[in-house]
């Protein structure tokens, strides 16, 4: 097909998501290798942000493609109600990757089918109503999972799309504490307050997080912030449910993010990596005690491609790959490698308000005002339409042949585990250059004389 058209048609036919239909025109991708995609006119662009922070392995990755070509040739499909090889080797190879103790599976086909899924057992087994989430989260586009988001995407669907009983908690975001305090004098006041509002509420089954929040703003939190609230959810009687989407596989570092902070949720919810995105999975992955519950319960849940058998073996092929290849201990010294390079930066550039990040997952948070912290765009502005000085910085950086994610004031930065020093470097000088479309628009600095 003439490559005009076919992005005339997907333009003219097809929805896109989180933003208004009207001026979109995409870019045809055509094919991908390693960190790199190409466009119909052969252009290379670096994918300085995994995609949607997915594609852990990069593109064209044999041992998976291999897996997909293999299965769909045996078995391309088996209802869920019967078992199936795929569906038993990857039962095994999740044993020594998931946190201790979580060895019960739910396999669909998306984080926010996983979500789902994990809402529903978690409000099941316990009789109770309401979900305590964070106000910067976001957990997927269905009911319940909308329903426990907090960014803007919730917004033109409350009351209309979503479902009782979400009572939000603050984050733990240090650079711009909710309580305007400064760690580590703060008492921890962000999860202080949880346990205040689980007492005060009553009648909550469940605490969903993001172990280090992704979309909205890759916010790590301090050491002490997850142990004690696993501390807190157990003393209450509360099942943690773990948000693992965007940080499991390597991207933070260790298999999981909740790994790198000593802390077993009693639910884990994935999706992206566990392929590396070349096919779409979710998993849920509960204690035994949450599966036993259903023994002679009725498990109200499930779904057509429930342990699809094409999306179940290439997952065993990715957990493999992530271990020839070394990729979580990559991760956290190419990690490191890339916070240093956006570090430095910081010192150039006036737009940037704060750098922050873990593994192969980091933030550059833009500001108009680096003293008072005044953000370019706030989520209302991204609601409605209006031009956002973060999408200026990412389409410069296009322009430059590196793609990266832009939402409200920030960057998400987390390229591919492969990534190599050499394309590291090649991304932050292309964000070095495109930078300079931000500093433009910063308040200036007030002289004494002033």
């Amino acid at each position: 097909m003439d490559p005009e058209e076919a992005r005339r048609l997907v333009r003219e036919t097809n929805y896109v998501t989180w933003r208004a239909q009207g001026g979109w025109d995409p870019l045809l991708v055509v094919r991908a290798e390693g960190s790199t995609f190409f466009d119909s006119r052969g252009r290379a662009y670096l994918d300085f942000s995994s995609q949607l922070i997915a594609t852990n392995l990069g593109h064209g990755n044999r041992a998976v493609i291999g897996a997909i070509t293999a299965q769909a040739e045996r078995l391309a499909y088996a209802a869920p109600g019967f078992a199936t090889e795929a569906r038993a080797e990857l039962s095994r190879a999740l044993d020594g990757v998931l946190p201790a103790g979580l060895r019960r599976y739910f396999f669909s086909t998306s984080g926010t089918e996983a979500n789902e899924a994990a809402l529903k057992i978690a409000r099941v087994v316990t009789g109770r109503r309401k979900v305590l989430a964070r106000r910067r989260s976001y957990h997927g586009a269905t009911a319940a999972s909308i329903s426990v988001t907090g960014d803007p995407r919730r917004q033109p669907v409350d009351g209309l799309g979503t479902v009782p009983g979400t009572v939000f908690a603050p984050d733990c975001y240090c650079y711009r504490c909710p309580f305007g305090r400064t760690y580590p004098g703060c008492g921890l006041a962000c999860v202080e307050a949880v346990d205040e509002t689980i007492r005060e509420e009553g009648d909550v089954a469940a605490m969903i997080v993001e172990p280090i929040v992704g979309t909205n703003g890759v916010l790590v939190p301090v050491p002490e912030y997850l142990p004690r609230l696993r501390e807190i959810t157990r003393r209450r009687s509360v099942l943690l449910i773990a948000d693992e989407v965007m940080t499991g596989w390597g991207r933070t570092g260790g298999w999981f993010a909740v790994d790198e902070f000593g802390v077993v949720p009693d639910l884990l919810t994935t999706a992206k990596g566990i392929t590396g995105a070349y096919v779409p999975l979710g998993l849920t992955a509960t204690t035994a005690d949450l599966h036993a519950a259903f023994t002679d319960r009725y498990f109200p849940h499930g779904h057509t491609y429930e342990a699809h058998p094409l999306t179940l073996a290439p997952a065993v092929a990715a957990i493999a790959e992530y271990r020839r290849l070394g990729l979580l201990q990559k991760s956290r010294r190419d990690g490191a490698y890339l916070l240093d390079r956006l570090r430095e930066l910081m010192e150039r550039h006036r737009s940037i308000g704060d750098v922050r990040g873990q593994g192969l997952f980091c933030a550059v948070e833009l500001v108009r005002d680096r003293t008072t912290k005044e953000p370019f765009n706030t989520p209302e502005d991204k609601l409605a339409g209006r031009p956002l000085v973060v999408d200026a910085v990412t389409r410069a950086m296009m322009a430059d042949g590196v793609y990266a994610m832009g939402w409200i004031s920030h960057l998400v930065l987390a390229p591919p585990l492969i990534v190599t020093r050499e394309e590291i470097d090649r991304g932050v000088d292309a964000l070095d250059r495109a930078l300079a479309v931000a500093d433009a628009l910063v308040t200036p600095t007030r002289t004494s004389g002033s």
